[in-house]
């Protein structure tokens, strides 16, 4: 079967598959042609001369297409040469022209001109075969039938077997005829080794041939070469490089047959590897050669296209310059020329794959080290109308944006200014030519005059954020400050009660929450003394507040009577009475010593001396009111707590407010007014 150079090239490719070829037997040429056609090959081969192009005189036979394919010629079994097949395709080109002078031809003509269209047509195609160190042109004659003959038509194909060549040859071929009508065609192709084709049991060079087989494991590539005992090859290592000088790369022949021309086979395993091509990227390096030069160094030649690009400040893509700089193909290793004017720090090059522009392989912004850091500029783009009409856009992340412009962009907002800038040359060429020109402009000082307003703002906003949140603060460490007291009292008489009103009135004005059974009456009721007690002290230690414990002679007894150092109470007490209630959760405190910073105790001039009150609640701080009103205010205001103010102006409003209540518990009860409130006065 033939085997096309488009399937090789499949086949053999980074890993080839085993193809098997056509056989043809016998060591003679031969020449073969499609139905309708007549074809002969001359014996020997021809002196290889292409010749001038001539005019063709009427329609004449030319080859259109030319195909080659591999074979096998073998002269036995076990004895084959590897030979390419070709194949042309031809066509018929030019027509018959009438005679000018049809009156000066005349009628002698016509015959002569019939029988020359009706003639079959004639051509000379010549092969021409060239390959290291052989060469041969054939010559084939082919007729083709009048009828057949037809400007434009394809007539049919010649075929030749064949040319032979050694393995892994590079062959080049041509295809034309004698005397030649058109320009020739001509093929170039890389002959397959014994690798991938099913010959190694026909050529008999391939039987001696190594087969060498490479792999890759990450970075590490692995290398075997298969030879027996009996064959002596050595291993070629070389760098090929095609384009450009050759590198001083290592190139070592380990071992190599001494024969004048012995048979070689070669393999390129990573030509297509991804790895291979991702670790020369990784090598390649953009140099800034002058302000305007550059070149692109790699240690191979990859194919590359190259381009500019503006690169902003802010970490977006590089834009790409085009329009209406275009992309160049990139020669690696060699000094290139920038189509700009002037240098800048934002302008950068891009080097790409060819026809590969999803990925950028190499990003260089050059100018960067000469010129300092990228700048805050904007790139206009000017382009000129047919009618020498300008337009102006600035190149932004979203697009090039025209100038001026309605858009909610950073360029659109400064367009006016930006015009100004390029009217007054305040604005640098970058480059300029026929179809317009690129321009870089400054826009710090806009960018800092709008920051300032911003600053000034942000600051403004700020001094008022603070002022907020100190007055917050204030009003916060007040509305905190206000310590909680909580006044327990026995209900001896009404007019006790309304000396304890008195006082918690008096303290409620100064800078304390005050709590009194008197001021809950309907919650004490719901709840119970003891229920209503308990929750009011949890929550007054909670808040770092003051239990104020108010002694007289009914809590003095009830304390005693708790604490077992004396007869019972002499009388019970109302409903509403939640110091005989508190007792059960205020001897516990100190008993245990947590009394002190919790509690204060007080009683008043007059109707209960300090020395009266039960040693055991001494551990808190006691006073009497209102002589002792500075100490006991002072006891109430706690370290963390707001300030009263002056103490002493605190302990006379207080002591203004007690007094008349204070005197009237002295005084004799008026006649006819009943003997219980008599005995609650004494």
């Amino acid at each position: 079967m033939p085997v096309p150079w488009f399937l090789l090239s499949l086949a053999l490719g980074r890993n080839p598959a085993v193809i098997s070829l056509e056989r043809i037997v016998g060591p003679q040429d031969a020449a073969r042609c499609s139905p309708g056609l007549s074809c002969h090959l001359w014996d020997g081969d021809m002196l290889c001369l292409l010749g001038s192009i001539e005019a063709a005189p009427g329609p004449v036979l030319v080859p259109t297409h030319l195909q080659a394919e591999l074979v096998l010629r073998c002269h036995q079994e076990t004895s084959c040469d590897l030979c390419v097949r070709v194949t042309v395709q031809l066509a018929v080109h030019g027509h018959w022209e009438e005679p000018e002078d049809e009156e000066k031809s005349g009628e002698a003509a016509e015959p002569e001109l019939k029988e020359l269209r009706n003639a079959s047509l004639q051509a000379q195609v010549v092969l021409s075969f060239q390959a290291y160190s052989t060469a041969r042109c054939v010559l084939l004659e082919v007729q083709v039938p009048a009828a057949r003959v037809q400007s434009g038509q394809a007539v049919g194909s010649l075929v030749f077997d064949c040319f032979e060549a050694a393995l892994g040859a590079e062959v080049r071929i041509w295809s034309y005829t004698q005397p030649r009508y058109q320009k020739e065609l001509n093929l170039m192709q890389q002959l397959p080794d014994c690798r991938g084709l099913e010959v190694r049991d026909s050529i008999q060079s391939c039987w001696v041939l190594p087969w060498l087989n490479v792999s890759t494991d990450g970075d590490s590539v692995h290398l075997v070469l298969n030879v027996s005992e009996e064959q002596h090859f050595g291993l070629l290592l070389y760098w090929n490089q095609v384009q450009g000088s050759l590198k001083p790369w290592w190139h070592r022949n380990l071992m190599w047959p001494l024969e004048p021309d012995p048979v070689r086979t070669s393999i390129c395993p990573f030509k297509e590897d991804p790895q291979a091509h991702r670790n020369v990227w990784r090598a390649a390096r953009v140099q800034l050669l002058s302000t305007k030069s550059w070149r692109l160094d790699m240690p191979c030649s990859l194919p590359a296209e190259v381009m500019l690009c503006w690169q902003s400040p802010g970490g977006d893509p590089c834009q790409p310059l085009m329009p209406p700089l275009s992309p160049e193909n990139v020669t690696v290793n060699k000094a290139s020329e920038f189509p700009v004017v002037e240098g800048h720090p934002n302008l950068c090059v891009q080097v790409r794959k060819v026809r590969s522009w999803e990925k950028v392989q190499l990003q260089e912004c050059l100018w960067s080290d000469s010129l300092g850091p990228l700048k805050d500029d904007v790139l206009l783009v000017e382009t000129q109308g047919s009618q020498h009409n300008r337009s102006l856009c600035a190149l932004e992340p979203t697009g090039c944006t025209p100038l001026p412009s309605r858009a909610t962009t950073r360029a659109a907002h400064l367009g006016e200014q930006l015009l100004e800038d390029l009217q007054s040359g305040q604005c640098l060429k970058l480059w300029n030519g026929d179809l317009g020109a690129l321009w870089a402009c400054p826009v710090d000082k806009y960018v800092h005059r709008r920051w300032a307003l911003v600053w000034l703002a942000c600051l403004l906003l700020a001094a008022v954020l603070l002022f907020l949140l100190l007055l917050r603060k204030d009003r916060g460490k007040a509305a905190a400050g206000v310590r909680a007291a909580l006044l327990l009292y026995s209900a001896d008489n009404t007019a006790f009660e309304s000396l304890v009103g008195s006082l918690a009135t008096a303290l409620s004005r100064l800078p304390l929450r005050v709590a009194v059974d008197l001021w809950s009456r309907r919650e004490l009721s719901a709840q119970g003394p003891l229920a209503w007690l308990h929750a009011q002290r949890r929550q007054t230690l909670q808040e770092r507040g003051v239990v104020v414990l108010l002694f007289s002679p009914g809590a003095v007894a009830l304390c005693r009577e708790w604490l077992q150092d004396g007869p019972p109470a002499p009388r019970a007490h109302g409903p509403h009475d939640a110091f005989a209630a508190s007792l059960s959760c205020v001897l516990p405190d100190f008993l245990q010593g947590r009394a002190s910073g919790r509690y204060v105790g007080a009683c008043f001039d007059g109707l209960l001396a300090l020395d009266a009150v039960p040693s055991l609640f001494r551990a808190a701080p006691l006073f009497s009111l209102p002589s002792q009103l500075r100490g006991f205010l002072s006891a109430l205001q706690g370290p963390c707590a707001a300030r009263f103010g002056r103490l002493e102006d605190s302990a006379e409003q207080v002591a203004r407010a007690l007094q008349p209540v204070l005197d009237s518990c002295f005084r004799p009860p008026p006649r006819g007014l009943g003997p219980e409130l008599e005995a609650g006065l004494e």
